[in-house]
């Protein structure tokens, strides 16, 4: 079920909210059986077989959670969390990785394994994660251990970042599950949140969805200006798409009490690899590198060798939690190169003005492997992209030009101009106004579009 779905918009969110707020019940165990309850449902209404694994996920985690805390101070007090490592880890391999691991030994061994097609559960990548954060944030002392194992679900499960994050630590929430404060001015903030993420995910991404894909259909017939024009629309439809979709899940967490981290901060203005990854998919760079990355010894440690080893596996690993594909494996060994350079370089800092135009290149350049479906597919994109296909390949009129408005509108929100006019505003009646109206007509066109079109693509809910 998608947040950008009637179903969703006009049945499940109403009448969660009618009963979470219902005047008759209002104390907080019910509350959160009840978000528990109905978060489960949600998960089940896509995913009915493998809402058992969650389940599973949830139990051993949380027996885990109850060992670290009784094997304190003891020297078996890292068990637990090895073991939740090991268990989540082989969970996510078998149902993620598993077959393509066993593609790629029979392609170097010349062997024919009869592989089942296991199916990949939606948000798993996501929701374990979030299990590791639950075990690990208990032993490091960032959370207390909950002895009610329906806290433990209700952490993992809670529906606005369950099948497409962000990725909620457990150090974030963990006082909010029981201890939350829910009120008038963080509802409306919520339902704000809600409806602009809603038309920055309906709006502007599906339209330039319609153009990129357009222009990924044959890499091999298409001009430079067309591959040009698809990659910048398929940049601005990931970021309206995942952005989008953060904001309504951040929006649905304040309405019921939850605040959760930012996890987009305009990245496009960003002017090195570096900064980009600290505006981009927060809630998962800061997860590699609070459980991954610093763990290993981060870059203190004296060996260069080690450093470099540290920021090999972390970007590996980034690439392949996205899929199991070369085009994943590729787009993270990517960015390792590039922030290794500049980690030993510091070279955008010398480039002045012109360190935003190379962070672009770069990032356009890592989406075309991040968007293509195979290898050989990205090499002719980007073969396009360089003019080696001519210039006079591809017919404009065979592309759906029309949908160029969105892409162009997704540029501009894609920087922080309205936010600074909000600030230079000294009537900020007016301004609130005008701020209330452009909600208004955002949610009535959105709605439109999700009444009227079956087209509702959202990537990262395959992750």
């Amino acid at each position: 079920m998608l947040f950008s779905s009637a179903t969703f918009l006009f049945l499940f969110l109403p009448v969660v909210l009618i009963i979470y707020y219902n005047p008759i019940i209002q104390n907080r165990m019910f509350q959160n059986i009840f978000l528990l309850i109905a978060s489960v449902f949600f998960y089940a209404w896509g995913e009915p077989v493998y809402v058992i694994l969650m389940l599973l996920s949830i139990s051993v985690n949380y027996l885990l959670g109850i060992f670290v805390e009784n094997f304190r101070d003891t020297p078996y007090e890292k068990m637990p969390v090895i073991l939740a490592g090991i268990f989540n880890i082989a969970v996510l391999f078998l149902f993620k990785y598993l077959r393509f691991f066993c593609e790629n030994v029979m392609m170097l061994t010349g062997q024919d394994w009869n592989i089942p097609n296991i199916y990949l559960p939606i948000g798993i990548s996501f929701y374990t994660f979030q299990a590791i954060s639950y075990v690990v944030d208990v032993y490091r002392q960032k959370g207390e251990v909950q002895r009610n194992p329906l806290n433990v679900g209700l952490y993992i499960t809670f529906f606005p970042q369950l099948i497409a994050g962000p990725i909620v630590r457990y150090e974030t929430i963990s006082w909010e599950i029981e201890n939350r404060q829910e009120n008038a001015r963080d509802f409306t903030e919520g339902v704000t949140r809600l409806i602009w993420g809603l038309g920055k995910k309906v709006l502007i991404a599906n339209n330039a969805a319609i153009l990129a894909d357009a222009c990924f259909a044959d890499p091999s017939g298409l001009s430079a200006g067309a591959a040009w024009i698809g990659i910048i629309s398929y940049a601005i439809q990931i970021y309206f798409d995942f952005s989008g979709y953060s904001d309504m899940a951040i929006g649905l967490g304040r309405m019921f009490g939850f605040h959760f981290l930012e996890n987009f901060n305009y990245p496009y203005i960003a002017s090195s690899i570096q900064d980009f990854w600290r505006r981009w998919h927060i809630s998962l760079s800061t997860w590699f590198r609070d459980y991954v990355y610093i763990p290993l010894g981060g870059s203190r440690t004296k060996k260069k060798i080690r450093m470099v080893r540290n920021l090999f596996l972390v970007w590996a690993l980034t690439g392949l939690w996205h899929g199991a594909n070369w085009t994943f494996l590729i787009w993270g060994i990517f960015y390792f190169v590039l922030l290794f350079i500049e980690h030993m370089t510091d070279f955008p800092k010398k480039l002045g003005k012109f360190s935003h135009i190379y962070t672009l290149l770069c990032v356009l350049i890592g989406w075309v492997f991040f968007r293509a479906d195979s290898v050989q597919e990205a090499f002719l994109y980007l073969k396009a992209m360089a003019g080696g296909n001519g210039v006079s390949q591809t017919a404009w009129e065979a592309l759906p030009i029309g949908n160029l408005i969105f892409v162009v509108i997704g540029i501009i929100g894609s920087t922080p101009i309205l936010s600074k006019l909000e600030l230079k505003k000294k009537d900020k009646r007016w301004w609130n106004l005008i701020y209330g109206l452009m909600t208004i007509l955002i949610f009535i066109f959105a709605v439109s579009e999700v009444v009227n079109t079956s087209y509702n693509p959202f990537i990262y809910f395959n992750f």
